[in-house]
């Protein structure tokens, strides 16, 4: 659900990469930290600079496919995303809630949710 290689908008034709060198794998090794950006993105808790980022980015990233993110951004999307369905489906059910009420992209992404499911 998410676009979580943290990412800040702005007018060029991507995000911008001052995030794309955080350890996303420390995060999600991490309860603490993990809990803490999904807490930031749910709006239950206070956000790190790069979480701020990336709640104000995930809406449009969702929208327009991530199509302004870079490289990295995708990568550590996807990353994300299969930890998030395969080992924090609580998790990743309460972003759905917040980020897709009406399962819009849910349905638009299923094939690649579905292929990410049971390959953590």
């Amino acid at each position: 659900m998410a676009c979580v290689a943290v990412t800040w908008a702005r007018p060029e034709s991507t995000y911008t990469d001052k995030w794309d060198n955080i350890n996303v794998d420390e995060i999600l090794e991490s309860n603490r930290l993990l809990e803490g950006y999904v807490d930031c993105l749910l709006g239950k808790g206070r956000c790190t600079p790069d979480g701020k980022a990336l709640k104000e980015t995930l809406p449009d990233a969702l929208e327009h496919e991530c199509v302004k993110c870079t490289g990295k951004q995708k990568s550590g999307a996807d990353k994300v995303i299969r930890h998030l369905v395969n080992k924090r489906p609580d998790l990743w059910k309460e972003l759905a809630v917040k980020y897709d009420p009406d399962n819009i992209y849910q349905a638009r992404y299923k094939d690649k949710i579905d292929a990410v499911k049971g390959s953590a």
